[in-house]
């Protein structure tokens, strides 16, 4: 594979498959669907996409966290096509997105892993914080890691 990571413009060509790919991989299997308003609400999130040459397999966003602190961002909506799954492609995004997240100053990401993703993220050093909890009808986990070097 040939992989590559970018960011995307918000509604772009590009954006709107990203969406399809969250559709498609985290709410259909749920029963959910986007309202134009969560979407319209992501504005202000930064888009990225990871592409085998030019097909786009998955999709994450970062956000400005909740949490006062202007160097936390929240990793949300981490997709990757079933098909591009287990091969890397996932941790390529991710790992690409923290070094994104590190050159623009942001010192720690946090995010809700669902139950079926917490080992994943923890192969990538995030750290389990506090219990289980429900988020759309399944178990999540919050996670945190630290982009300050040591």
């Amino acid at each position: 594979m040939n992989l590559s990571c970018k960011l995307l413009d918000f509604k772009s060509d590009e954006h709107e498959r990203s969406i399809e790919i969250r559709r498609e991989i985290l709410r259909i299997p749920l029963g959910l669907e986007f309202t134009n308003e969560e979407l319209e609400n992501e504005v202000d999130q930064f888009h990225f996409a990871v592409f085998n040459e030019d097909k786009m397999l998955g999709v994450l966003l970062l956000k400005q966290a909740e949490t006062g602190r202007f160097d936390v961002l929240k990793m949300r909506q981490v997709a990757v096509l079933e098909s591009a799954q287990g091969l890397g492609a996932g941790t390529f995004m991710v790992e690409f997105a923290e070094q994104w997240a590190q050159s623009k100053n942001y010192h720690l990401i946090e995010l809700h892993a669902r139950q079926t993703a917490v080992d994943f993220y923890l192969k990538l050093s995030y750290e389990l914080v506090g219990d289980e909890f429900q988020e759309v009808g399944i178990p999540h986990f919050k996670m945190l890691k630290s982009l300050r070097s040591n």
